[in-house]
This record gives C-alpha cells, structure tokens and sequence, in this order.
C-alpha cells in the first residue's frame, strides 16, 4: 500500500505573523526608495501641464480630481508611445491578467469569505491601479491573506479533522464562478488592455483604468444569470474545488496563460529584432512602470515561498522565464494548490456533493457591497 507523501511544513506554519510581514515591510521601502532613485523631472513636469489645464483640457479642468486623472491619462499615453515600450507593457498587463484571476478565485473561496479585502477584491484593485502599485501588494493584499491563512491554522489546529479526511475549505461558494470569472477577466481586464494598447487614447485609457469595476459588474452579472439558468441542475448546486476538475482549472487559467505567452514572443521580438524607438518622457513612463511591476513579481514570488516552499516558488520563476510572468504566476497558482496545507489535510478535496452554503452564510446578500 502506497503511503501518502509528506511535505515539509511551509514557513508560514513555522514562522510567527510578525516575522512573516517583515519581508513585505522591506519590499515596500525598496520600492519607495528605487522608485525616488529613477524619479526625474518629466513626471512632475508632466503633473503640472494637467495642473496648468494645458494638456487634456477636457478632464484637467474637472474641479479637484482632473489634473491628477489628466496626469494618469498622460502618463500612461506616454508610456505606450512607441513599439518597445508596448512590448512591455503587454506583458506587464498580461502578468495583471494573471494576478486578477488568482486574487478573484480566491476571492470566492469559502476559507477566505471572512476577510473583507480577500473577499470584495474590487476595491484593492482599485487603489493599485490609481495610486498605490506594488505598495497595495506589499502593505495590504499580502498581509490580509496572510492573517487569513494563519486564521485557518489556528482553528484547524484546535479542530479535530473530518472523518473522511477532506476539507471543503478551499471550494468555491459558487459553481458558476468557472464561468463567470474567465469571462470577466476577459472582458473587464483583456478586452480594455488590446483596446489601451492598440489605440491609445485617452478615452480607452480612461476605461482601461476602471477595469476593477467592469471585472466586478460583469462577474456578478454572469453569476446570477447563469445561476438562474442552472437552477434546476443539481450539479450546480454544490460548492466545487476548482484545481480537482482539470477542464474547469484549464479553462479558468487558459487565456491569460495564452496572452503571457504571446506578449512574452512580442516582447522577445522587439527587444531582439527592433530599434529603440522611445522618446525621452515614454522612457519615464516604462520605467516607473517596470519598476513597479518588479517589486509586485517579489512580492507574489515570497508569497508562494511562504505558502508552499521553493519548489513552487522555482516552478513560478521556470516558467515565468520561458512563457512570461503572466504563465508563470498561474501555473505556480495551480501547482501551489497541490502544496497548501493550512490544516485539515486541505492537500485532498472533493469535487462535487459538497453543500453550498446557504444565503445566510453566503456572503452574497442584499447587505452584501457591490464591488467584489
């Protein structure tokens, strides 16, 4: 009789919270520091032609708020103004697409419905997006799921395990998430992205840059109208573990793996084949993106150190060098999920017959937020 194979306990089992946060804590402080270093006057000449209203007067001279969204607009304009910096920038929104789907599926697990940052992801994406970058990883999505985890194993540890040895906490609360998360992603993230890149106005920066929203509407949309649809089926009734079926963990992962993929070849192309083609204030803008983008990658990459040991981390770096950090985030998501273990022998699920929690315990209510 074959005997289960036991992994070493992660740090985050061994390590106390304290310790674990500091790490971050010094991430954020290299990025402030990094970010100041390669900062130049371009920027904050870029900041005063939308505070002077001379550059994209129809939102500049919007009353409080329209020379910082001017600036936004601007700088991002500026930073795929040329073939190289475009390169660039679609991997870089490529690895997003990566991480949104990861933080979004977390988002509907049952283990992780307590914690209202995990839960309602909408809301810190939206701070990244606008203001804070890697800062919002360092300081405030990793450490909330970090308390959660530590939650988990605190409880468990003080539970006795179920009977026959599954745990239902990783399961989604809804089944129709592994249709309504790729979709949304891929209209609410993808879609304004090729529209950003391809065209580059203001206007599709503009929509570009609320894409938390649209990710949110359209998820919740889908999710009621497929759950209406399929209210008979009782094969969606149930909660379900997504990694246990490998068609549903294909399909919710296929399409940003495949835009990682073929922006990493762009990339790849350009770099090697190309001239430099980037004037002086889109070298500004690329670089303080790349930069940003950096310390996100570190900050994800200690994130699965933590939770599942270096040889998930490896799998992360391998691929992200071959496929592109988009393909790489992902399929280290999915090969972390074989690794995690935050009690109750969480390694073994089940898929189906599972019950899915009910609209008391759902936290999709009338008082729930709309922003998820």
């Amino acid at each position: 009789m074959d005997t289960p194979r036991r992994h070493k306990k992660p740090l985050l089992h061994t390590l106390p919270l304290s310790l674990l946060l500091i790490p971050p804590i010094i991430l954020a402080l290299l990025t402030a520091y990094t970010l100041f270093l390669h900062s130049d006057t371009n920027l904050y000449l870029l900041y005063s032609q939308c505070h002077a209203h001379s550059r994209l007067p129809s939102i500049s001279h919007f009353p409080l708020l329209g020379p910082p969204i001017c600036f936004l607009v601007s700088f991002f304009q500026h930073s795929a103004s040329s073939l190289r910096s475009t390169s660039l920038l679609s991997t870089i929104f490529s690895f997003l697409s990566g991480l949104l789907t990861i933080s979004t599926i977390e988002s509907s697990r049952i283990c992780n419905a307590p914690n209202i940052l995990i839960a309602y992801p909408t809301g810190p994406w939206l701070v990244f997006d606008f203001l804070g970058g890697a800062f919002v990883w360092e300081l405030i999505i990793l450490p909330a799921f970090f308390h959660r985890s530590k939650e988990i194993i605190t409880t468990s540890s003080s539970q006795n395990p179920p009977e026959n040895g599954q745990s239902q906490e990783r399961h989604l609360t809804n089944p129709t998430e592994i249709l309504a998360i790729p979709i949304a992603i891929t209209l609410g993230f993808i879609l304004p992205s090729i529209l950003f890149l391809t065209l580059n106005t203001p206007v599709t920066i503009m929509i570009w840059l609320f894409f938390p929203l649209w990710v949110s509407l359209i998820r919740q949309t889908l999710r009621k109208l497929f759950g209406h649809l399929l209210a008979q089926n009782e094969r969606w009734q149930d909660t379900l573990h997504l990694e246990s079926n490998k068609l549903f963990t294909a399909g919710m992962y296929l399409l940003p793996i495949l835009c990682s993929v073929l922006s990493h070849v762009f990339m790849i192309w350009v770099l090697a084949t190309q001239p430099d083609d980037r004037k002086e204030m889109t070298r500004s803008a690329i670089k303080f993106i790349v930069i940003d983008t950096f310390f996100v990658g570190l900050t994800v990459l200690y994130w699965i150190l933590v939770e599942a040991g270096w040889q998930v981390a490896l799998v992360m770096v391998i691929t992200s060098v071959i496929l592109g950090p988009g393909a790489g985030v992902c399929v280290g998501w999915i090969y972390r999920e074989q690794h995690v273990n935050l009690g109750w022998n969480s390694v073994t699920f089940v898929a189906v017959g599972a019950r899915r929690p009910s609209d008391d315990e759902s936290h999709d209510s009338e008082e729930t937020p709309l922003l998820r």
